[in-house]
Order: structure tokens, then C-alpha cells, then sequence
């Protein structure tokens, strides 16, 4: 499998690395991004931990492309800051509307060239929702009618089986996004968006192993690596924003 490095934005200020990992001629796309806010730790340091696991091989899919942008804002992660202005309302709204800010422009064009079936966008909230329906922590969140809906139902349900507190319990949102990587994602390419959010109040290592799980998730789904065939039973909480 073949794992190369590029610079998104190459010679300008904010500049970033990200990984294109391909096996085979043919087979599913799939995008992560992490570090559109620069103080979400924890989602950051799994986009960095995948990247690791692809080039040491110990993370082998069987066909396909995969896309890794770790840092996304730079800027924002030096400062350890959430980033000014908020890079996650840049993004094209409409198909033929162009993007508010250069970063948000050079991701999506990139975006665009690859045309994923398959994105995620990493990030980290406040709160736990199992514990207040109004927060983000620990959810996974998708626009309305989007074609992924049913596979994320079942990668929370497998999620929830293997976290034992349930107050760490992963939730769906179902919430457009206007000016976010996911929704410009799902709205213009059709792919199938999710952003993933855990809960800042967690252990970073724990926040970690989520991260990396979801993505591994998703990969089984897109038929990326070897698809787990048991579909763990129990309830998915959905609230609508």
C-alpha cells in the first residue's frame, strides 16, 4: 500500500500535510479531517495516530483511497484555540457559491478533486449527551436524509456495546451545518458526512481510543477493511436540531 505526503496550500502561511493512501486500482474513497478547530486535541491526535498506522503497515485496507488531513487550521492548533474566524462556517453553502476563507477554500477544492464517497470530520464538544440532550460530546452528527444515516446507527450501536459507563454512551444528531465541512460535503458532493464529536470532559487517551474506533468503524463500512458481519443489537437515541 502506498502512503504519500503532500502540503495542502504549499507557500502560503497555513500550509498543512496531508496523507493520500492508496491500494489497488479501484474501490471506495473516503476522507478524514481533524483540526479544523485547533483546540480539539484528542480528534487531532487519531487523524495522526491512522497516518502512523498506514505507514508502518500495521493498518492495511484491502482496495481503495484513502485522504488524511491531521491539522487542518495550523494556525489555530499552535495557539491550542478554537480559531478566529471560525474556519467550520467557511465552507461553500451552495454548489456554485465559493468558499469564505483561503483554508476552507484549498480543503474543499481538495475535497472536490477526490470526490469521497466516504467523510469524516473529526472534532470534540462539551458535555456528554447521554447526560443532556442539548450537548455535543460524545455524538455523531449527520444532515437530514443523508445515505449514511443507517450505517452510523449501527457503528454507535457497537460503539455503546463496548463502552461500559453509559454516561460515555455515543447519540445521533441529525443537524445541517451551513458553512461546515460536513454539510458542504454532503450537500455538494453527496457524500455520505458525519462529524464526530467526543466528550472534552473524557480522558484524552479514552477520547483517543474513540476516535481511532469510529474511523476503523467506517472504513469496515465502506468495505474498506474486512466488514464486521455482527451487528450489535441495542437502542440509538436520535434528536433532531
Amino acid at each position: 500500500m502506498q502512503v504519500k505526503r503532500y502540503m495542502l496550500g504549499k507557500g502560503s502561511s497555513w500550509a498543512t500535510p496531508y496523507y493520500v493512501a492508496i491500494e489497488g486500482q479501484k474501490g471506495p474513497c473516503a476522507m478524514v479531517v481533524a483540526g479544523i478547530h485547533g483546540n480539539e486535541i484528542a480528534s487531532i491526535r487519531a487523524a495522526e495516530k491512522l497516518v502512523k498506522l498506514l505507514n508502518e503497515q500495521k493498518l492495511r485496507f484491502s482496495h481503495g483511497k484513502l485522504i488524511i488531513v491531521p491539522i487542518v487550521n495550523q494556525e489555530a492548533y499552535r495557539k491550542r484555540i478554537r480559531g478566529k474566524p471560525d474556519l467550520n462556517r467557511t465552507f461553500p453553502r451552495q454548489k456554485k457559491q465559493a468558499a469564505t476563507h483561503p483554508l476552507s477554500a484549498a480543503l474543499f477544492k481538495l475535497t472536490q478533486k477526490h470526490h469521497p464517497e466516504w467523510y469524516l470530520d473529526l472534532h470534540e464538544a462539551n458535555g456528554l449527551s447521554q447526560k443532556d440532550a442539548k450537548v455535543l460530546g460524545q455524538t455523531l452528527i449527520s444532515n437530514k436524509g443523508n445515505p449514511v444515516i443507517p450505517t452510523t446507527r449501527r457503528i454507535i450501536k457497537r460503539m455503546n456495546r463496548s463502552i461500559k459507563v453509559k454516561d460515555r454512551h455515543f447519540n445521533m444528531r441529525l443537524h445541517e451545518l451551513p458553512g461546515s465541512s460536513r454539510t458542504a460535503a454532503a450537500r455538494i458532493l453527496g457524500a455520505r458526512a458525519v462529524t464526530v464529536e467526543t466528550g472534552w470532559s473524557l480522558p484524552e487517551k479514552e477520547r483517543i481510543h474513540y476516535q481511532m474506533k469510529i474511523m476503523q468503524h467506517f472504513l469496515r463500512e465502506a468495505g474498506m477493511i474486512k466488514a464486521n458481519k455482527v451487528y450489535l443489537s441495542g437502542k440509538v437515541r436520535t434528536v433532531s436540531l
